[in-house]
Parts: C-alpha cells; sequence; structure tokens
C-alpha cells in the first residue's frame, strides 16, 4: 500500500497526539476534591479549575482540529 493512499501522514498523527495529551493535561487540572454536605472545600474555585484548565482544553481541541487539517506540502515527508 502506498503512502498516497493514507488520510493522514506522519505527522498529522504527532500534531493530533501531542494535542490529545495537552486536552488530558487540561482534564487533569479540573480535577480534585469536592464539597459535600459536611465539608466546603473552597478550592473548588480556584483559578486554576474554572478558567486556566479549560482554557488548556479549548486550546488542544483546536490544536486537534488544526492536526487534522494540516496538510504537508508534496516533498514534506517524503524519501
Amino acid at each position: 500500500m502506498e503512502k498516497e493512499n493514507f488520510a493522514f501522514g506522519k505527522i498529522n498523527f504527532i500534531m493530533i497526539g501531542i494535542s490529545m495529551l495537552i486536552v488530558v493535561i487540561g482534564f487533569i487540572m479540573m480535577t480534585g476534591a469536592s464539597s459535600d454536605a459536611t465539608h466546603f472545600d473552597a478550592e473548588i474555585f480556584s483559578p486554576m479549575r474554572i478558567s486556566v484548565a479549560p482554557v488548556v482544553c479549548f486550546v488542544g481541541f483546536v490544536s486537534v482540529i488544526a492536526g487534522i487539517m494540516y496538510r504537508p506540502k508534496k516533498g514534506e515527508g517524503s524519501k
């Protein structure tokens, strides 16, 4: 099977993989201890959880789209 028959190239898969890692890091940044009926944890309103982590996830999702749409030049990546 020739390389031209594949929808994505090596660079696309690398970009998508890195982007998905960024998304996972964003979701991990959102996790943490929660509040319950007997204990209130003010950490649920930390800036990292409510503003930074969603921005990181958004950047990751946009990067996934860029990785899908990226089209290498004809000479790039070929032997």
